[in-house]
């Protein structure tokens, strides 16, 4: 009776510990994917505040550009 109970505690241990491993690779795994996707997102993608700031220098150049072009063509009149 003895042998069997620890044969089974043995093999109870051991399933565990299959399972266990198993659940840590995928977590593992997905713990890698999920980093690779943000960093394709961080590659591709510009943040809000930075795309307000290049919007407001375009704004501002083309601001100056439209200024230039309306005094050229106040000259030529």
């Amino acid at each position: 009776m003895l042998e069997a109970a620890v044969g089974l505690a043995l093999a109870t241990i051991s399933g565990v510990a299959a399972i266990t491993n198993r659940v840590y690779n995928r977590c593992h795994e997905l713990d890698r994917r999920i980093d690779k996707i943000e960093l394709r997102i961080a590659e591709q993608y510009v943040s809000k505040s930075d795309l307000s700031e290049i919007v407001d220098r375009m704004e501002t150049h083309m601001i100056r550009i439209e200024n230039k072009l309306d005094k050229i063509a106040i000259t030529r009149r």
